[in-house]
């Protein structure tokens, strides 16, 4: 499925800014499931200084400094991708969940990546009650995916999606508390109820398609940068993308652009700007299917 994708992010501040620096995360990661096949950002007002590259966990990066009085900063990307994701192995042909724990936990080629993601961080940390949330859908010996699978439902039954409950700042408990939030919180949730098992889950950013094909079920969470959680079955099956905000196994609805333990570590804009006063920020994204 190829996609067209325009999203804009304005900064409007009450003073001026004098100095800036930013780190953006919002260029389409190039993966053997997801082809970039063009890609362009633009800043208002010109930066001083653009350095791109990559991040400790290879997303494209780029950091933008400014250096003249501004009371705006914007932010637009224009790309097009092709995603495919391979389609996910059977639940019951994956192993044991406590196997996956183990390989995790044991190293060696296939697991030395995802071990780092089994532990807890900053915004996915190691709740007690989130994991006995999460240890529900995995009973001894349950296929893992056939686990993630039930927790994914429960997720999306259990949890209200209401904006406005939370902020980028709430915290897992009062999520689990509240039993509301948006897709952000339930992405976090998820990770660290699975990381107190001591199974590795990844925090995915990207988007979600806008219009659903006819017949299928509207989307919760679009119009805007959404979040779902990637999981590692072992290293024979490898990563598969989850999606509890709409129950979904991520497949061609989806776009990745980054992923990291946690949102911190891939927020879209982030930076230290001298001066600003008061600001305010509106997010626009359009995400199109191509005919």
């Amino acid at each position: 499925m190829k996609y067209r994708i325009h999203h804009n992010t304005a900064y409007s501040y009450g003073e001026p800014v004098d100095l800036a620096s930013h780190m953006l995360h919002l260029s389409p990661r190039t993966l053997p499931w997801q082809r970039v096949l063009a890609a362009s950002f633009s800043i208002e007002p010109r930066a001083s200084r653009i350095n791109e590259g990559e991040d400790h966990f290879a997303n494209h990066v780029a950091r933008v400094f400014l250096d003249l009085p501004h009371e705006r900063f914007v932010v637009t990307v224009q790309a097009r991708v092709d995603v495919a994701f391979p389609p996910p192995p059977s639940p019951h042909d994956t192993p044991a969940w406590e196997a996956v724990v183990a390989a995790a936990r044991d190293g060696g080629p296939q697991a030395w990546q995802a071990a780092e993601f089994a532990f807890a961080s900053p915004m996915a940390p190691a709740d007690a009650g989130a994991g006995a949330y999460v240890r529900a859908s995995f009973p001894p010996g349950r296929p893992i995916f056939a686990g993630l699978l039930d927790l994914t439902a429960r997720i999306r039954q259990d949890f209200a999606f209401r904006p406005g409950v939370t902020t980028v700042h709430t915290p897992v408990s009062r999520v689990l508390a509240q039993r509301a939030g948006v897709c952000q919180d339930f992405t976090h949730l998820m990770i660290a109820g699975l990381r107190a098992l001591g199974l590795p889950a990844r925090y995915v950013s990207g988007y979600l398609r806008t219009r659903p094909p006819p017949g299928r079920v509207a989307r919760r969470g679009v119009d805007q940068s959404h979040a779902w959680v990637g999981c590692w079955l072992g290293p024979a099956h490898g990563w598969v993308d989850l999606d509890p905000t709409n129950n979904l196994v991520v497949q061609d609805e989806h776009v990745v652009l980054a992923w990291g333990r946690d949102y911190g570590d891939i927020s879209p804009v982030r930076g230290v700007i001298l001066g600003g006063g008061a600001h305010s920020v509106a997010v626009s994204v359009d995400l199109e299917a191509e005919a």
